[in-house]
């Protein structure tokens, strides 16, 4: 089995079975991850070198409009794709393996968490992983300490507020709040 492999049945949404090759590829590319970002996260980089990091992290170019202010967290790595002029504040987390995609001109603030996997609810089946992708439109502002859960798709323009809980779709333009995040207005131009 290879990453490829891997890739491939976590796009499609397939259920990562625990103690699977499949699993072990996982493990062995979350092993990577955690390499380099510990060497991103290690002293003050200037931010070319941080870009040149995020990119073998995510294993596509990183264009240079992509500003990040480490630390930066991901446990996986290879299933991140970023859109130009992103801004990514400190400390956020990103479990990658079902997918993330951030827009254009996307705002993400401190400690944000995006988490792309579930475990199966069946005792017996617990260490099986089921992977949904997040997406970000172009222009989404997610605040600090926001938490986005798999499957979740943020419209275009829309706003996470602060230390919202995301746990399904928010419409173009929205402005979300709370845990559960739900819409409390929208924004225009």
């Amino acid at each position: 089995m290879t990453l490829n492999d891997l890739l491939i049945e976590l796009n499609a949404g397939r259920t990562i079975p625990g103690d699977s090759p499949l699993h072990a590829v996982m493990h062995r590319t979350s092993q990577e991850a955690l390499r380099i970002t510990g060497e991103l996260n290690s002293g003050w980089k200037d931010p070319a070198e941080v870009r040149r990091l995020l990119s073998r992290l995510i294993g596509t170019p990183v264009d240079e409009s992509v500003t990040v202010f480490p630390p930066i967290h991901a446990d996986f790595g290879r299933n991140i794709t970023i859109g130009r002029r992103v801004f990514i504040n400190a400390g956020c987390m990103f479990q990658d393996q079902g997918g993330i995609t951030i827009g254009d001109d996307c705002l993400i603030g401190h400690k944000a968490v995006f988490a792309t996997l579930n475990h199966d609810l069946a005792p017996s089946r617990r260490a099986d992983l089921l992977p949904a992708p997040i997406v970000l439109g172009a222009n989404v502002w997610i605040g600090a300490n926001a938490t986005i859960l798999p499957g979740v798709s943020i419209g275009r323009n829309a706003v996470v507020a602060a230390a919202a809980v995301v746990t399904k779709d928010v419409p173009d333009n929205a402005i979300v709040v709370g845990s559960p995040a739900k819409v409390v207005r929208y924004v225009s131009d």
